[in-house]
């Protein structure tokens, strides 16, 4: 079983090493950064969205502009869209579990608002929905991926797409850059 763990650890390790050395990936990150940046100043807000697993993760990264990622400051607007069961099991009932985001997006989500997805397979209906909306509102839109990207990769303003096809590593990977995005966005508002 030690071995098992050690090469569980050792696939982790190796997807963020290929993170590491990915200039493109920096480079998105850094242009994400100053994305969101510039639509907390403008009173924006950035809306997170993600199934399963990937819905834990974008409620962890929204509370993490929200509340506070390393400085005590006042609380960013940012929120993950699926926090309102209610809304979730109506419109998923009434309509479709396809549109829960765009839906949403189409009644709060403003021009120079963000929306953040998360999808390991980039193949989430929910999402991909969202985003052909936030398009139509001039919504920027920021993907967070697996290697391919899926359909989600040609509706992205930015695609941060880990360079593996391994659910929980890509996972993995997407808190990682989160937290990056997370801790640069406030070090340079606060």
């Amino acid at each position: 079983m030690n071995n098992k763990i050690t090469s569980i650890i050792q696939a982790s390790i190796d997807v963020k090493q290929q993170l590491l050395q990915n200039e493109t990936i920096k480079q998105t990150i850094a242009d994400c950064v100053n994305i969101i940046v510039t639509a907390f100043n403008n009173g924006n807000k950035v809306l997170f969205c993600g199934n399963g697993g990937s819905a834990a993760d974008a409620q962890h990264l929204a509370a993490e502009f929200s509340g506070r990622f390393y400085i005590d400051r006042k609380a960013l607007p940012a929120e993950a869209l699926h926090c309102n069961t209610s809304y979730l099991t109506a419109v998923g009932n009434d309509y479709s579990y396809d549109v829960i985001y765009a839906r949403l997006l189409d009644g709060i989500g403003n021009a120079g608002d963000v929306i953040i997805g998360l999808s390991t397979s980039g193949n989430s209906a929910n999402i991909i929905k969202a985003f052909e909306v936030a398009k139509n509102k001039n919504i920027t839109t920021i993907g967070f991926t697996g290697e391919t990207g899926g359909k989600m990769k040609d509706l992205c303003n930015y695609l941060i797409n880990v360079p593996s096809k391994d659910t929980p590593r890509i996972q993995e990977s997407h808190i990682l850059l989160g937290h990056i995005i997370c801790q640069l966005v406030e070090e340079q508002l606060f």
